[in-house]
């Protein structure tokens, strides 16, 4: 399985997927760190993360797979909802809750 066979199959398997440096309980950059303090406010209980720091294939390939090129990559349902300051101003509008509970 090619890269982006991996991240397509990870984002369609789980309803909330992160692409992140480091982990929920030690993020390694505070980008990551903002969107998942704004995931737990709004009380995402299945959240899967990827720690992108692990594998260079995937930290690249995450970018080409949304053509987005920063990390943070929140996806919600399948589908690349955005970066660090999409993700605070989708909580900040109320929208982010919305589409996480629909």
């Amino acid at each position: 399985m090619d890269v982006q066979q991996r991240i397509k199959q990870q984002v369609e398997s789980h309803p909330v997927v992160l692409f992140m440096k480091g982990t929920p309980q030690l993020p390694q950059c505070g980008f990551s760190a903002s969107v998942v303090e704004v995931l737990k406010a709004c009380a995402v209980k299945e959240l899967h993360t990827v720690n992108v720091l692990e594998d260079p294939d995937i930290r690249q390939g995450i970018k080409d797979f949304a053509n987005w090129p920063t990390i943070p990559q929140l996806y919600v349902k399948g589908q690349f909802v955005g970066g660090a300051d999409i993700v605070r101003e989708m909580y900040e509008s109320g929208e982010l809750k919305k589409l996480l509970t629909d």
